[in-house]
């Protein structure tokens, strides 16, 4: 049994080698996308107006493409998980040229499909997936921040290129445009992958705890499934969007440079939302598991490195706690340890509440504010006792004060045990 949690992870890559890496990324991801994916929009209603192919039948051969790059990220992970990205990208980069070539020269539909099939495999190649599995595993910790910054370079790719393109369609026709943009694609992506992403490979975090690892189990859970549907009906409404929009700007008296430059403006604003996402990720996590005690003071927002749940065992006049539970510093408030105290050793209510030990708390305790109550440490409550016996039966000089208060009660003014 594992946990998906993994250690931290030290990187196989200097300052200079991480930031270069994640440079030469941001500059092939803009121009794969660009070129690969966001030309194919712009283009579309010239390749109907000159070839006579209807569109449907056109956007059908991009489909396809689709679904190959989705069936290719099945073994391009698995090679990039072994050897690292250098050698897939650029393999992915060295095909998307010729590919291109095939639909600039197809004189029929089966050989502009079968270009585009070929363009779908480079994709699966080139794309995101394999760029933020390069990312994620040398920057280590680091990822999110990594990630971020190459969303926000790749968000740019229509912006950049859908005018650009537009550009030379009013110049060229479409034939010429795909060489053009070929020609542009080695000239970046193929030396970029080849000589940006050197390195060595480090090896996968080892993950740690108690929750199972099994990914078939994962991939069949309601919760996956869930997320599966979520994400494939967003993207399936915000491509539909993306390549619907140049034809009917078009067709609603919108010059196709104009058109173009609209859809380069939703890349620039795929660029501002992405602008949240540390901040977002700052302040949320994953929904832990049911049985992590530490859950519900995360929820209540307690800094994880001021959490701890000492061992604590019973047995004699005093708490025993494992040391690594807690506090390094004697004076800190979390060094001594939960529900200890110097007058008693845990009792039957630490077992029931959860404090003595790590696991899951029982059924039934599971609200946040019963849970806030039973992480809180349970001190006993000191014995009333007369101003006359405490100060020696001298009921006249004994000093008066709040009744009961806890101030003149020695119990609690032990400075080894704060509350």
């Amino acid at each position: 049994m594992t946990d998906t949690r993994a250690l931290p992870q030290t990187t196989s890559l200097d300052g200079a080698g991480l930031r270069r890496v994640l440079a030469v990324l941001c500059l092939t991801e803009i121009t794969s996308w660009g070129i690969l994916y966001y030309a194919f929009p712009v283009l579309s209603v010239s390749i109907s107006a000159d070839t006579g192919w209807s569109l449907p039948v056109i956007v059908a051969a991009f489909s396809l493409s689709q679904l190959a790059a989705a069936l290719t990220g099945i073994p391009v992970g698995r090679i990039i998980d072994r050897i690292g990205p250098r050698a897939v990208m650029t393999t992915g980069s060295v095909l998307a040229v010729p590919s291109l070539l095939v639909v600039a020269a197809a004189p029929n539909l089966p050989v502009f499909y079968a270009g585009w099939i070929a363009a779908g495999i480079a994709m699966g190649a080139v794309l995101y997936p394999p760029a933020f599995a390069a990312l994620t595993r040398w920057y280590g910790d680091g990822y999110v921040k990594a990630l971020m910054i190459l969303t926000l370079a790749a968000g740019l790719a229509s912006t950049v290129f859908a005018p650009l393109t537009a550009a030379l369609v009013d110049r060229y026709d479409w034939r010429a445009t795909y060489l053009v943009l070929a020609v542009i694609l080695a000239i970046i992506t193929v030396p970029g992958h080849l000589l940006g992403l050197r390195g060595r490979w480090p090896h996968p975090p080892v993950p740690t705890g108690t929750h199972p690892v099994d990914h078939r189990d994962a991939s069949r859970s309601r919760a996956f499934a869930a997320l599966v549907i979520a994400l494939s009906l967003g993207a399936f409404a915000a491509f539909a969007g993306v390549f619907n929009l140049v034809p009917l700007l078009i067709e609603q008296g919108f010059s196709p440079s104009l058109a173009a430059l609209t859809l380069g403006l939703g890349g620039a604003g795929q660029v501002l939302g992405r602008l949240g996402y540390l901040p977002l990720a700052a302040r949320t996590t994953a929904h832990p598991d049911r049985g992590d005690p530490r859950r519900h003071r995360r929820v209540y927002g307690v800094a994880r490195d001021r959490v701890h749940h000492p061992r604590v065992d019973r047995g004699g006049d005093r708490c025993r706690a494992d040391p690594r539970d807690l506090h390094p510093d004697p004076g800190h408030r979390d060094h001594r340890p939960v529900g200890c105290h110097p007058l008693r050793a845990p009792q039957r209510s630490d077992v029931r509440a959860g404090r003595h030990r790590h696991g899951p708390r029982p059924v039934g305790r599971d609200s946040p504010v019963v849970a806030h109550r039973q992480l809180r440490p349970r001190l006993p409550r000191p014995r009333r006792r007369s101003r006359a016996r405490r100060h020696g039966g001298d009921r006249k000089h004994a000093p008066r004060g709040r009744k009961g208060s806890r101030a003149d009660d020695p119990a609690s003014q032990d400075a080894n045990c704060p509350r």
